[in-house]
This record gives C-alpha cells, structure tokens and sequence, in this order.
C-alpha cells in the first residue's frame, strides 16, 4: 500500500448521551475501549489511544501510547491533532476511530488504507454523512488542522475541504463489512444494547 500507517482510538468525549463513560462499558470479555483497541491493533500499528486530561483509562497492552487533549471541549479535531503528533515520525498516516465503535472490522481499516494514496483523507462517506471517526488521516494534515482549530472551525468537514478527501462509498465498503457495522457507534443506551445483540448474533 505504500503507507506506514498507525491507529489512533478517540476516547475523550464526554459520553453525554450514554449517560456514563462509554470507553469503559463491558463489551463481551472486555470493555469497549479495549475491545476497539485490539481490533484496531489487527489492521494497524501502532496505536495511540487520546484522553481527556485526567481521564481514568481501563488497563491496555503496554505497547500502546496514550496522549492527551491539550485544550478541552474542542472536539475531534483537538483529539486528532494530539494523536498524530503522539505517533512515531517513521508513520505516515493513521486510522482514526471513535471508541464507540465495538463492531468494527479489520478487512474495513484495511480497504479503507487502500484507497487514501493520493489523498490526504479517506473518509467513509454513507447516507449522504461523512463518517470522520472511523477514517484515514495522513499525518501531513496537521498544519491545516491546527490553522482550523485557531480559527475555531472544528467540525472534520471543514478539514475535507481543504486536503485531498477521497470520500469512500457503501459499495466501495460492501464486501468488507456488507451491513457497515464498523460505523455503528453506540452513542446511546438503545444503541449499545443493539451492538451487545449483534455481537452475540
């Protein structure tokens, strides 16, 4: 592929709607955080998880790096920036994912790593929604991430606007993941009890 490629697993946020931390809800043997962490550590590597300050975390392999958001409440953009410079300078790119997304696939990481060169993002683009917490970020994008947070404009869109975005779609995805679990975040109660069943299924 062309691409030395890292991970980084977003577990700042602060869980509002989930009403308690998702990062530490029990997920089969694990808890969420782990869960998504192993299963991005099968597609990529290294991997770098990016907390809140303070942030307690559930126990993770050793070999993972943890950083930290250096301002509060500035959203993805904030947590991207801390985990790219957080990886090793021999990494060209990273797969970033939500720590909410406890279906996520291996195969999926992997097409999406086949379809950023040329690009500087590789973003899932589904239902007429960019997905830009379970994407391809090349490292070389800080500089306009940076510039983005000091003019306050957080939202990833913005971002895509300004690098080389090869927005990915369902049919690109569908033999990797044909109902594209690896997007099902569990944002909410309803949604985590929905992942908890289709695990089990």
């Amino acid at each position: 592929m062309g691409v030395s490629t890292g991970g980084i697993v977003l577990c700042g946020g602060k869980s509002r709607r989930m009403g308690q931390p998702k990062a530490t809800l029990p997920f089969g043997s694990e808890l969420m955080l782990q869960r998504v962490v192993r299963l991005v550590g099968q597609a990529v590597g290294p991997i770098v998880v990016v907390a809140a300050e303070g942030q307690q975390l559930p126990p993770l392999p050793k070999e993972v790096r943890i950083a930290r958001d250096r301002h509060p409440d500035r959203g993805p953009l904030e947590g991207l920036t801390a985990g790219l410079r957080a990886l090793p300078d021999d990494v060209d790119a990273a797969f970033v994912s939500a720590c909410d997304l406890p279906l996520l696939k291996p195969h999926f990481i992997r097409r999406l790593l086949d379809l950023v060169p040329g690009f500087d993002v590789a973003v899932p683009h589904v239902g007429g929604f960019d997905e830009p917490l379970c994407a391809v970020y090349r490292k070389s994008v800080l500089p306009e991430i940076e510039t983005l947070l000091a003019e306050n404009r957080r939202r990833p869109v913005f971002l895509f606007e300004r690098v080389r975005t090869r927005r990915v779609t369902a049919e690109e995805l569908a033999d990797m993941d044909p109902e594209l679990q690896s997007l099902q975040n569990t944002n909410t109660p309803e949604a985590y009890r929905a992942a908890l069943e289709r695990m089990r299924a």
